[in-house]
């Protein structure tokens, strides 16, 4: 296992930023998920340290060891990728056992590994079968096995479920997270899918544009983001953004006018940055919507659209805003599309951006 530690760490590609001055730590044992969208530099941060790339400024280190410019055998990191990368013409046993034999391991040393690793994954009666033989979750447990048997310090995963089905994927959220705690061993795991992230990690790193947006537990980042873009982007469906003006504040609310009947109500922890006139988003997650207070501000519009997932359903509202309002209800709801509906918005629901994109302080 490996503490790691970034200072600083940039990357170009010409004249294309990749990585822009980035510094954490990932702590002994932790599993670390880097998140965001495409081309947001979450893959090359995975590899620069890894060392598939060179660092352009900055450092990384292990354990409180320089390994910058170190090549990646002696780093004592393990990487699955997206791909599987399997030899077709090999056992999933001799798959697994490749890199030990090229180490030139002992034989009853690399018998033990290997099968001691397919115990772990629970693909002892699969060793003897070809790649062509096996469904694309049991490759992908080959290709995380043959990363155990090398007993690294640290896991790196590349999206490696984004080839599976969804039923598929779930379960191998699940695997991996046992196998974590099995191992107890460092892993980082890169995705674009924040449901990955949030049922994962014991911290998720938000990455944008080369650079870190925040870095949390899951359910802090939830419930505190630090700007609109993590807001954005944790969370599933994703936070709604509505442009509203102050109209009014004392120590513990805002008064929001976003051209509805009545006046929103937002709890809110520091006013001091506020005033009547300034400019402001709104953010309201689906889930936190409701048509039971009647007390409440209320947010009208006709309903353009409708999920029905089973379990629940999402409802699409245009309200006069640039984008809809999408309301979680019931599974088995009522309403239909065109319908006029109204929905409540509860004040400790409510989130709020200033002009910059900055959160403001919510109540805890």
């Amino acid at each position: 296992m490996a503490a790691i530690s970034m200072q600083a760490v940039g990357k170009h590609f010409g004249k294309t930023e990749a990585i822009r001055n980035v510094g954490f730590d990932i702590r002994d044992g932790e599993f670390a998920v880097f998140v965001g969208p495409s081309g947001c530099g979450k893959s090359t941060l995975l590899r620069l340290i890894a060392g598939l790339e060179d660092v352009g400024t900055g450092t990384i280190a292990f354990d409180g060891r320089d390994v910058t410019e170190l090549a990646p055998a002696e780093r004592g990191v393990a990487m699955v990728f997206q791909s599987y990368a399997l030899y077709p013409h090999m056992s999933a046993y001799d798959n697994m056992a490749f890199g030990l034999k090229l180490a030139k391991t002992d034989k009853r040393n690399i018998d033990d590994r290997v099968r001691d690793a397919a115990r772990i994954l629970q693909i002892e009666p699969l060793l003897d079968r070809k790649p062509r033989e096996l469904s694309g979750g049991q490759r992908q447990r080959v290709a995380i096995g043959r990363a155990i048997v090398r007993q690294p310090r640290v896991f790196l995963f590349d999206e490696p479920l984004s080839n599976l089905d969804a039923a598929l994927r779930m379960q191998m959220r699940i695997e991996l997270k046992r196998l974590h705690r099995d191992l107890g061993t460092t892993m980082i795991y890169v995705t674009h899918d924040q449901v990955e992230a949030m049922t994962l990690a014991d911290r998720i790193v938000v990455l944008n544009a080369g650079a870190v947006e925040q870095i949390g537990a899951p359910l802090a980042l939830y419930h505190h983001p630090r700007n609109l873009f993590v807001a954005g982007f944790i969370g599933s469906p994703k936070m709604n953004f509505l442009a509203a003006t102050v109209t009014a504040c004392d120590a513990s609310q805002v008064t929001l006018d976003l051209g509805t009947r009545r006046p929103v109500i937002a709890a809110v922890a520091d006013t001091t940055r506020l005033r009547p006139g300034a400019k402001v988003t709104l953010g309201l997650r689906p889930e936190h919507l409701t048509d039971t207070l009647a007390d409440a501000a209320q947010l009208d519009g006709e309903v353009i659209a409708l999920e029905h997932l089973g379990s629940e359903s999402y409802v699409h509202l245009a309200c006069g805003h640039d984008e809809s309002l999408v309301i979680k209800s019931v599974g088995d709801t009522a309403i239909e599309v065109g319908q006029r509906v109204s929905v409540a918005v509860p004040p400790r629901a409510c989130y709020l951006f200033d002009e910059t994109g900055t959160a403001l302080l919510r109540p805890d």
